[in-house]
């Protein structure tokens, strides 16, 4: 059986490594890429092709993938003028590979459905790097039928594949997941700078900490900046602040309270608004160490 084709949405630092693995494994890629062409030339030069819209892409695309970093710009590829909706057919199958609102990926559902199409939402974990080795963590959720379809494809991309239930769970988990390791992160980087302004050195803090329950990788993330100097998790505190807000809507949506996110919601976007933006998550420690006292 011949290989699918795919269209790939959104060619940044994720996409465009998840388009190389495609490649070399002996998909046919036509691409879409937005201000930064950079990604786009590195898989035209791989034998890959350029479509003018999202509505094209979709028209000669058996598979159709987004990687983007919000859901307003996946609603943009799909309902725009010549977005993916305007352009899928009977029997496609369209799937997020970015961190979604639920409610927004159910929306979306239903109406390529309507057409014909399956929605499928398979969110992302690990890095760049990964992608391109094929070994992402990949959470994917939706009509199980359309999954088997796709899976041979996913297996290419990723080292761990899951199947999470019904659509939206994948969107539903990873914005979970997401709370709970900024949540983490947002509280290892306080203590860090509390220890500093006591004059507790970092490493009596750590060597504490790591020794008992609270061990954790994020915590290890978090200690190889503040004390090692290096960047192990390549989150940003941009994205981070995204996805605990995307969390927090959720639970609006759903009618609950979440209680514990509100304090690394606040603390994201504090750091935002004194012009740490482009910051890697685990430097919220110096963030913190500089305005502990307000």
């Amino acid at each position: 059986m011949s290989k699918p084709s795919i269209g790939f949405i959104g060619l940044g630092l994720m996409g465009r490594a998840m388009v190389e693995c495609l490649q070399t494994a002996g998909y046919d890629v036509t691409v879409l890429g937005n201000r930064d062409r950079s990604g786009v030339e590195e898989a035209l030069a791989r034998g890959g092709s350029e479509a003018p819209s999202a509505r094209a892409l979709a028209e000669t695309s058996d598979i159709v993938m987004l990687c983007v970093g919000t859901s307003e710009q996946v609603e943009s590829r799909i309902f725009g003028e010549d977005g993916v909706l305007a352009g899928t057919r009977e029997g496609q199958i369209v799937i997020d590979f970015g961190t979604s609102l639920p409610g927004s990926t159910k929306r979306i559902g239903a109406e390529l459905a309507e057409k014909g199409a399956t929605y499928l939402d398979a969110p992302l974990g690990r890095t760049p790097a990964h992608a391109k080795e094929g070994k992402l963590n990949i959470m994917c959720a939706g009509d199980e039928t359309a999954y088997a379809q796709v899976k041979p494809v996913l297996d290419v991309l990723g080292e761990n594949v899951f199947h999470l239930g019904p659509l939206g769970a994948g969107h539903t988990i990873k914005l979970i997941n997401n709370f709970f390791a900024m949540t983490t992160a947002m509280a290892m980087s306080e203590a860090f700078a509390m220890a500093d302004a006591a004059g507790v050195p970092r490493d009596k803090l750590y060597g504490v900490l790591a020794a008992g329950p609270n061990h954790s990788g994020m915590m290890d993330f978090v200690k190889s900046w503040a004390m090692d100097g290096k960047i192990d998790l390549a989150f940003s505190v941009d994205n981070a602040a995204k996805d605990v807000g995307y969390y927090r809507a959720m639970a609006e949506e759903l009618g609950a309270q979440s209680r514990m996110s509100g304090c690394a919601s606040e603390t994201l976007a504090e750091a935002l608004r004194n012009g740490f933006a482009g910051h890697m998550v685990p430097e919220m420690v110096d963030y913190l160490s500089k305005h502990l006292k307000g």
